[in-house]
């Protein structure tokens, strides 16, 4: 038989499988949508543009095309905009809001795509505005192109998908800045209580004791330090990687306690140590205030804020440990001595557990 004989056989039946073999799953061809929030004047406007594809899918249409159809789309009007009304949740100062007065859906064939408008008076201008959207969770990889506006101008985007739901916008008016204030002020408090090993090294210092002046002057050292590193880090001006910050900070802790168990009235390094381990904390501070989400629009009040939070525990705290340790010594000039040493022996055996479980246990400087 021939070359060509024995091809031509070869070739149907090729083609023979090729016919009944399953067609491929046409893939999503965009899988995001866009959300634009304005903010104006007692207004609150936001549009939806939505991809034909999802459209169908809700719709239970298997040609996305047949959306752009004002004859399909307008009928199912009412379940579109309950659809998104009910997948983006609004909340202004804390307050529940749902959009109402809808426009009518419109097609919007060169993007493919849909667009949709909802609206809601306010009562005046509005603090923060909170926004949580999971607009098609039929599909994991879908994610909403956010933007918001505020009196017209782009005030900051954001993507919202893959298990990050929720935005929260800060206002540039006072009432804006009142909430920035109201959430990380606290949140700072909270941060310095929960830290164990911040509060331990601001122990260290104190176990020696001194003079108002000297303590204030350990303390705001201390301040002056975290606060320059943490501004620095939280605007990716120096982000060093927490694998090599956190066994840094419990080495300043062991440093602290041997420190004063060599002290013999020497001159007070404590100053130094807290200014140059301060630069440390600093960005173990960061590392927590990044997680959080800081608004883009009120970076510069939230890092203020946030630095205030921690202050205000810190104070506390020197305040309480200060007036006891101050009390132990006015009783009895050795009791202090021994508290002193007994405190800067647990602040040392407490910072080399930490190095070793930061180091060898968790990954570490690795």
């Amino acid at each position: 038989m021939s070359p060509m004989r024995r091809f031509v056989p070869s070739l149907l039946v090729v083609a023979g499988l090729a016919a009944v073999a399953p067609a491929p799953a046409r893939a999503h061809p965009a899988p995001f949508s866009f959300v634009d929030v304005r903010i104006e004047a007692g207004v609150l406007d936001v549009t939806f543009v939505l991809h034909t594809w999802d459209v169908a899918h809700e719709f239970a249409i298997d040609r996305p095309e047949l959306v752009l159809d004002p004859y399909i789309l307008q009928p199912r009007a009412d379940v579109l905009t309950a659809i998104v009304g009910e997948r983006l949740q609004l909340t202004v100062d804390g307050r529940s809001v749902t959009l109402d007065d809808w426009s009518a859906p419109e097609p919007l064939a060169d993007r493919q795509s849909v667009r949709v408008r909802g609206r809601r008076d306010l009562d005046g201008s509005p603090g923060v505005v909170a926004v949580s959207a999971e607009l098609f969770p039929y599909d994991p990889n879908h994610q909403t192109f956010l933007n918001v506006y505020e009196d017209g101008e782009l005030a900051t985007q954001a993507i919202l998908g893959s298990g990050e739901t929720d935005y929260e916008y800060f206002s540039g008016t006072r009432q804006g800045v009142l909430a920035v204030l109201q959430k990380f002020v606290p949140s700072g408090v909270h941060h310095i209580l929960i830290g164990p090993d911040h509060l331990l090294f601001l122990f260290g210092l104190l176990l020696l004791g001194g003079g108002v002046r000297q303590l204030l002057l350990v303390v705001t050292a201390f301040t002056v330090a975290h606060s320059i590193t943490l501004s620095l880090a939280v605007l990716d001006v120096v982000t060093p990687p927490a694998r090599i910050v956190e066994p840094i900070i419990a080495l300043s802790i062991i440093y602290v306690g041997v420190d004063n168990l060599m002290a013999r009235g020497g001159r007070d390094m404590r100053v130094w140590i807290a200014l140059v381990f301060g630069l440390i904390h600093g960005f173990g501070f960061a590392s927590v205030l990044r997680e959080m989400g800081l608004p883009s629009g009120a970076l510069g009040w939230s890092l203020f804020s946030f630095n205030v939070g921690v202050e205000v525990g810190q104070l506390g705290v020197v305040l309480i440990v200060a007036t006891i340790l101050a009390g132990i010594r006015a009783r009895s000039a050795v009791a202090g001595q021994r508290v002193a040493v007994a405190g800067s022996i647990l602040v040392i055996a407490a910072g080399a557990f930490w190095f070793i479980e930061r180091v060898f246990l968790s990954g570490g400087m690795a």
